[in-house]
C-alpha cells in the first residue's frame, strides 16, 4: 500500500490496513467498469459516500456505527476492485468469503464489529440497489425501465445527482465523511462508557 502497510490478501491484519489506503485505492475503482458518461469514471469511493447518505435519509435513527458500515460497505474493493456480482460467482471460487474476511479486518480497524448484522446489511444492500438504480439512469446509459427492473424503485425522499468526480476530489470526499463519522462514532462510545 502508499502507506507502506503489506496487507495479506489471504490473511488481512486489521493492523494492516489504513483509511488513506482505503480512499485512495476506492477513488480510482470505476464503478461500471468506466463505461459511464462524463470527464471522470464514477468511482467506488464517491459511490460509497452516496451509499451512505441514502442509508441515512432512508434510516435517520439508524445508529451512527452502522452509518460507518455503510460507507464501507464496499471497502474490500480498494484492493481487489470491482466485479459485478455474476462474475464472482463465476470464478468458482468463494469469492464472498474472502471479500468477508477483508471487511471483517476493515471493521474491527476502525471499532465496527467484524460482521455487520443481517438487518443492517438488507438497509446497505437497499441503499446500495437505489444508488445503482441512480447510477444506471443519470451516468450509464439505462433507461429509467431498465433500471426499475434490475434495481427497482427509487424511493420519492432520495433526489440524488450522480456527477463523477476527479480521483483526487473523491478521496477526499471519502476521507472527510469518514472522519466526520467516527468523530461522531467514537463520541456515541465515549458517552456510552461515562
Amino acid at each position: 500500500m502508499l502507506s507502506g502497510r503489506r496487507l495479506d490478501l489471504l490473511d488481512p491484519s486489521p493492523l494492516d490496513i489504513e483509511v488513506e489506503d482505503i480512499a485512495h485505492g476506492l477513488a480510482r475503482v470505476a464503478r461500471w467498469n468506466g463505461q459511464t458518461r462524463g470527464a471522470h469514471a464514477f468511482s467506488v469511493a464517491e459511490h460509497s459516500v452516496v451509499v451512505e447518505q441514502i442509508v441515512g435519509i432512508l434510516y435517520p435513527k439508524l445508529p451512527v456505527k452502522w452509518r460507518l458500515a455503510a460507507l464501507l460497505h464496499d471497502s474490500s474493493e480498494y484492493v481487489i476492485g470491482d466485479m459485478i456480482s455474476p462474475f464472482k460467482a463465476a470464478l468458482g471460487v468463494n469469492y464472498r468469503a474472502f471479500e468477508d474476511r477483508l471487511e471483517g479486518a476493515v471493521h474491527i480497524r476502525f471499532g465496527l464489529p467484524p460482521k455487520t448484522p443481517v438487518e443492517v446489511k438488507r438497509k446497505i444492500k437497499r441503499a446500495d440497489r437505489i444508488c445503482a438504480h441512480l447510477e444506471a439512469t443519470q451516468i450509464a446509459g439505462f433507461s429509467e425501465k431498465e433500471s426499475r427492473q434490475f434495481f427497482g424503485p427509487v424511493p420519492p425522499e432520495i433526489d440524488i445527482s450522480i456527477a463523477p468526480l476527479p480521483p483526487r476530489k473523491a478521496q477526499a470526499l471519502f476521507l472527510e465523511r469518514f472522519n466526520t463519522l467516527l468523530e461522531e462514532f467514537d463520541g456515541a462510545k465515549g458517552k456510552k462508557a461515562a
